[in-house]
């Protein structure tokens, strides 16, 4: 992709150092200021008048945030992130800024990194690793099971979704679906449309890829955690608010739930992408879970390769260049 011409300030919060090798290497004319804090009220200040936004998953943008971006003359938030549950769409409609987003950096990278929590959730692979370094070749406990013919469900079908369900297909997995709209090439390959009620007490492994809104928020509960075959696998690539975590521990302590593998926690936003090795973790949901044998937690890398990566840098620029050169946002929310 070849960026179009136009420069712009653009103000780049929650900047990490990968951020930065992927966004200077593909930019050719905007000034990036580079922002390590997360944009909140608190950081909105920090904005260069007339910059456009560059945002990621955990920056608030309510109305506060946008209010007073808006009194800094920003005309565009560019989020390089495919979900926009945290930008209050309202009220940048009020303030004339426009949002875009980065629908499709890489549906492969998050489908694929579910797979990869089941198969480590499932064969203890990071156990038996641990294990062979300290000299253990023992294997026990480590007992797994095969996912050939296991029914999978599948919790939206996006394009995300849709890249699991192909993927879980080709291990010979059973898959069945819930979504509002069925997935037609999906059908033809064999995913069943099913009732989110019909699809719980069936799935082996339940894989959550729906996006989190007023429908979705919670949409695994303890009614839900209820209705789901006991000892069953629960994934989470999408958005932490998808979950209520503290059902999720009740369903662990009692084996309902048999196994949990999440990429995404609602609180996130004061943990994932720092090194808090050294300090002490207050979130005592997040430290129960951590205490779990058969919980995976990781810090939302799903989207963390290179290919997804090299997208979101090409696709952001490029629509920061169109709305400095009036063009149309393709990718415009």
């Amino acid at each position: 992709m070849t960026v179009l011409l136009g420069y712009m300030d653009v103000s780049f919060y929650s900047a990490q150092p990968y951020d930065r090798t992927f966004f200077d290497f593909y930019n050719r004319t905007h000034k990036i200021l580079y922002i390590e804090s997360p944009l909140n009220a608190q950081t909105a200040a920090l904005a260069t008048n007339g910059s456009a936004i560059c945002a990621f998953v955990n920056d608030k943008m309510g109305a506060d945030v946008l209010d007073l971006l808006n009194k800094k003359q920003v005309g565009l938030i560019a989020l390089r992130c495919a979900g926009y549950n945290n930008v209050d769409l309202e009220a940048a409609r009020r303030s004339n800024i426009a949002v875009v987003r980065v629908p499709a950096y890489s549906p492969h990278a998050v489908a694929e990194h579910a797979v990869a929590l089941i198969l480590t959730l499932n064969r203890k692979t990071h156990k038996a690793y641990n294990r062979v370094r300290e000299s253990n070749f023992s294997l026990d406990k480590l007992l797994g099971f095969d996912l050939y013919k296991k029914t999978v469900g599948v919790i939206g079908t996006g394009r995300i979704g849709q890249a699991f369900c192909e993927i879980m297909l080709g291990f010979g997995c059973r898959v069945i679906a819930f979504d509002l709209i069925a997935n037609r090439d999906l059908a033809a390959k064999g995913v069943e449309y099913l009732p989110l009620m019909d699809l719980l007490p069936e799935s082996d492994i339940i894989s959550l890829h729906c996006p989190l809104n007023a429908l979705t928020r919670q949409i695994i509960n303890e009614d839900t955690l209820a209705m789901m075959k006991p000892g069953a696998m629960l994934i989470n690539t999408s958005r932490g608010g998808l979950i209520d975590t503290n059902a999720c521990i009740g369903a662990l302590k009692s084996s309902q739930l048999g196994y949990l593998g999440v990429d995404v926690y609602e609180q996130e936003e004061n943990l994932f992408y720092h090194d808090l090795s050294e300090k002490i973790i207050l979130d005592d949901l997040i430290g129960r879970l951590m205490s779990f044998p058969n919980v995976l937690l990781t810090s939302h890398q799903g989207f963390f390769t290179k290919e997804a990566l090299t997208e979101i840098a090409q696709a952001t620029l490029q629509s920061i260049s169109d709305f400095e050169n009036g063009k149309a946002l393709t990718n415009k929310v």
